[in-house]
């Protein structure tokens, strides 16, 4: 009953912001992208149970092959293959952004690697956990790498980021790694991608291309030594596989026409929504522990957000 009300909760909340919003067809257009990217990025740990049965790598290699694929078709159907050509030749041609463009493509693959692995053995909770303190770590990462200084707020907001992670630490007795992995690979992509000029599509491309070819070595060694999972997998599970490459392109492009449209602080409200859904997920729907510990760590985050979203709304101001 308590997860019914949940996701109810959740649609109508929805369905209230895209009524109320008395702005132009183009802003409602924007909100519209923006929610659909959050929602289908909350939901992907339903997508990935779905195959739970298959090894996590196995997974991770498909995601990076069918992705590759996918955004190849969109290219070829939107006339942005010639861009992507160019844009390629003009990251390629400097060392720096080639370097930034590797980095940016192994940084992602470990991202995706261990969110996957996450959700595969039950730990939905701590990925949620991850994606709430990533904007503090960027923020965090901004100051080490750019020199970028922070305000009293933002200092603040990572203070009660990193007390919430000390809590989980000193109760637990160990660092609650998935959460601050996922929290870290994701902030260093952010910061590479700051170094990059491209479309999104164009970026996606580049960086499942330098993964894929390891990728299909992997599953062709697989293959060669006891079968891989397209060897003996169900139609079902081969949809879900191929599927991967939708369900990680999609997200991106609806986030893209999000982007273009909104104002950086409504972005930064709504990517709040998908850890929300994730955290409902991972407690309502697959019934994950949410213990005292956690309540206190998460109310130290998310506090923490609050004085980050503050300091962002005075920075526009």
């Amino acid at each position: 009953m308590l997860r019914s009300f949940s996701f109810s909760a959740i649609i109508l909340l929805i369905i209230f912001t895209l009524r109320v919003i008395n702005l132009d067809k183009q802003y409602k257009l924007g909100v519209f992208y923006g929610l659909s990217a959050y929602l289908i990025w909350g939901v992907l740990p339903i997508y990935w149970r779905q195959i739970q049965h298959v090894d996590a790598m196995e997974i991770l290699a498909s995601r990076f092959i069918w992705s590759a694929v996918f955004v190849f078709i969109l290219m070829l159907a939107t006339g942005k293959l010639k861009v992507f050509v160019e844009e390629t030749k003009a990251i390629f041609s400097n060392w720096k952004t080639s370097i930034c463009m590797i980095l940016a493509a192994i940084t992602i693959s470990f991202n995706w690697g261990i969110f996957i692995w996450a959700v595969e053995v039950g730990r939905i909770v701590e990925t949620s956990m991850g994606y709430y303190i990533n904007p503090l770590v960027s923020v965090l990462f901004g100051m080490v790498f750019l020199r970028e200084k922070l305000d009293k707020l933002q200092t603040i907001a990572v203070a009660c980021a990193a007390v919430g992670i000390a809590v989980i630490i000193v109760k637990n007795g160990s660092l609650p790694w998935v959460s601050v992995s996922l929290a870290a690979t994701f902030a260093f992509y952010g910061l590479l991608k700051k170094l990059i000029k491209a479309q999104a599509l164009t970026s996606i491309m580049l960086e499942t291309l330098l993964i894929s070819p390891l990728m299909l070595y992997y599953l062709y060694y697989l293959g060669q030594h006891g079968g891989n999972v397209y060897q003996s997998c169900d139609n079902r599970t081969l949809c879900y596989l191929v599927g991967a490459g939708i369900a990680t392109a999609t997200p991106l492009l609806f986030f893209t026409g999000c982007a273009k449209v909104l104002p950086l602080y409504m972005v930064g409200f709504m990517q709040y929504i998908a850890p929300s859904i994730t955290l409902l997920i991972g407690i309502f729907m697959y019934g994950e522990a949410f213990t005292l510990t956690h309540a206190v760590a998460f109310g130290c985050i998310w506090v923490g957000l609050i004085f980050f979203t503050t300091s962002q709304l005075r920075r526009i101001k």
